[in-house]
């Protein structure tokens, strides 16, 4: 009998990405009182841990993570480009 065991890669770069938006929203909120930084942070924080976890299990499985990095790198961007401040909107576009 043959015993097959499965080994599946995680996505560890998403899961990082994940917690580097998420702690960005917080640090947001607790530095200026920013809800909707601290709403948009664990929003997208969310997503993209959902995205990572899909991509954990199937490495196909991009179409989350692809949405909530490249919506953020977007709109962040977006930011960077108006305000020119590296922290945190050029950290996170350039992240993705």
């Amino acid at each position: 009998m043959c015993v097959e065991v499965l080994m599946m890669a995680v996505d560890w770069a998403g899961y990082g990405y994940a917690a580097l938006v998420a702690s960005g929203g917080v640090i947001g909120y607790v530095k200026a009182g920013s809800i909707p930084s601290l709403a948009a942070g664990l929003l997208f924080g969310g997503l993209a841990g959902f995205g990572a976890y899909q991509t954990s299990q199937d490495p196909q499985n991009i179409w989350v993570s692809l949405a909530a990095s490249g919506t953020l790198a977007g709109i962040m961007g977006k930011r960077f480009y108006n305000s020119r401040k590296i922290v945190p909107s050029g950290l996170i576009a350039g992240a993705r």
